[in-house]
């Protein structure tokens, strides 16, 4: 095997021209995340010298010699795909985790907690036909209804703009009659930000920033009419609408984010930034676009749903635990790739490299995937409350979902006493990962956002890991872009491996980990001392509201 380091220094002699394609990218100030950090930090847990722990060692090998990860990754993003939360799909891709599981000789179950709305995404197409012939970037939103087996033909008509009351609303909604509506205010450029930062003058910035905020508060007047009394959607139903359409530019080119609800009652579709604006111009100024729709999106009413549990029992402690965490629901517009199928892969290969390494842990090791994430956390707010035995027996839970790219950073969060033990396990672990980890010894209470919160609400140690953005905002997060060629290799490699140590050493920990909180917690940003925030409770159907 060779060294540690001799293995980093040569990947430095390797290449890839990723600007030498066609097209290729230009350019651009590199951000200072994905460098080592400086040895003048004086980073205490970075080693300098190779691990000395044979099963870290071992761990090493497994994960960067043998990984199975892009493998997997490739099952559960292309053929299998999106998991939206109740969906056909998402039992399905459920399902063939519990199987991959088994065949490693890892005990998995289905454990479900409630119910949620079902819903198979199906096909679709969105065409403009009058006054050209234009195929449209669309995508039906989540939980839409059908259009019925047919397409649906009809006038595109915008939101009224001179209407601020509910009264005025509802007077105007007979002309949604038959018609395809515009609900959400268009872009006056789908030009990136950095763009019209780089190019634009002065003087052009300010005329569209205050022509798109002209445009948004009148959607803002309009969108307080329309959520006046009933819900808009079937106000929009009863009106007769045949369909509705929305947009929402993520600042990247050619990318939308795509979302949905269960209230929707009229078939509806997101429509990319160019084709939104292209309708919104073309219905503004009386040129009667016609646009033919089709979606065999099917609602299937409330389904079970519930998280996957994958276990290797402890030997010596089977009543501590040690959990991997991330959340396996996603949106439906895409694959869910790096939201959050490359934290589903990091916990399926951490494991998959534990059971092949390590077969009798002392601590029991569990992961969890979460289901019900993107509506609140719901199934890892279901699974701590129904199982208090494994919060109380908390070892460490190490949870990750922002992302595809290398963990970069860590923290303790509000438990100061874990802080040094976590330095301790990070210097066990090689340079050539934590290099790139800036360890923060404290910070707040996590109170939502990703799955982790769920277990420190109880104030037991729930820790999570930060990774390199790679754009996350704009370009995966919620988008239709979220898909298999955005994962990064080498980063998830790294996070599987990284994963399997930390869940190792907590694991063989002769002592528990430090549960006490800071107190006071940090300000918040009035200044004032935080207060611990209680658990929120897990919604294990459909809230009524919008059945």
């Amino acid at each position: 095997m060779r060294p540690f380091l001799q293995v980093a220094a040569l990947s430095l002699l390797v290449a890839a021209p990723l600007a030498a394609q066609p097209g290729g990218a230009q350019p651009v100030l590199r951000n200072p995340m994905p460098s080592p950090i400086p040895a003048t930090e004086n980073r205490s847990y970075i080693r300098t010298t190779d691990p000395t722990d044979p099963m870290i060692r071992r761990i090493w090998t497994e994960g960067m010699s043998r990984s199975q990860a892009m493998t997997l990754a490739q099952v559960l993003l292309d053929p299998l795909g999106q998991r939206l939360t109740g969906s056909p799909e998402s039992d399905k891709a459920q399902d063939w985790i519990v199987d991959t599981y088994k065949k490693w000789g890892v005990n998995a179950r289905k454990e479900n907690y409630g119910t949620w709305l079902g819903w198979s995404r199906g096909v679709s197409h969105v065409d403009l036909v009058s006054p050209r012939k234009r195929t449209l970037e669309a995508a039906p939103l989540a939980w839409t209804s059908s259009t019925g087996g047919k397409p649906v033909e009809g006038e595109v008509v915008t939101y009224p703009m001179d209407v601020s009351t509910p009264e005025a609303f509802d007077a105007w909604l007979p002309n949604v009659r038959g018609k395809i509506f515009l609900m959400s205010a268009p872009r006056i450029s789908c030009r990136t930000p950095q763009q019209w930062q780089e190019f634009g003058t002065p003087e052009e910035i300010a005329r569209v920033n205050d022509a798109q905020r002209d445009l948004q508060v009148s959607w803002n007047q309009t969108n307080v009419a329309m959520s006046g009394g009933r819900s808009v959607w079937q106000k929009l139903k009863d009106a007769g609408a045949i369909a509705v359409f929305t947009s929402q530019f993520s600042n990247a080119p050619g990318i939308s984010k795509v979302f949905g609800s269960p209230n929707q009652t009229v078939p509806s579709f997101a429509i990319g930034c160019e084709d939104y604006g292209l309708l919104f111009r073309m219905a503004q100024a009386g040129q009667a676009p016609r646009v033919r729709a089709f979606t065999d999106s099917e609602l299937l009413g409330e389904r079970p749903v519930g998280n996957v549990i994958a276990e290797i029992r402890g030997s010596e402690k089977p009543d501590e635990y040690v959990m991997l965490s991330a959340h396996f629901d996603s949106w439906s517009a895409a694959s869910g790739a790096t939201d959050n199928g490359t934290g589903t892969i990091t916990m399926l290969e951490a494991l998959r490299i534990l059971k092949t390494v390590l077969p009798n842990p002392k601590r029991t090791i569990l992961v969890g995937h979460w289901n019900g994430e993107e509506q609140g956390l719901n199934g890892s707010r279901a699974f701590s409350e129904d199982h208090p035995e494994v919060v109380s027996g908390l070892q460490a839970l190490f949870n990750q979902d922002n992302g595809t790219g290398r963990i970069v950073g860590f923290s303790a969060g509000p438990f100061p006493g874990a802080a040094q033990r976590l330095e301790q396990y990070l210097s066990q672990v090689p340079n050539e990962i934590t290099r790139w980890i800036r360890f923060t010894p404290t910070s707040g209470q996590a109170t939502g956002g990703t799955d982790h919160a769920s277990f420190v609400c109880y104030k037991a140690p729930a820790f999570s890991l930060g990774a390199l953005s790679w754009d996350y905002g704009n370009t995966t997060w919620h988008t239709d872009r979220d898909t298999y060629d955005k994962v990064v290799e080498s980063d998830l490699k790294n996070n599987a491996a990284l994963v399997a140590m930390l869940a190792y050493l907590a694991s063989e920990d002769p002592e528990r980990m430090p549960r006490e909180v800071m107190d006071p917690l940090p300000a918040g940003r009035n200044g004032e001392p935080g207060t611990w925030r209680a658990c929120g409770k897990a919604q294990r159907a459909v809230p009524s509201a919008v059945r």
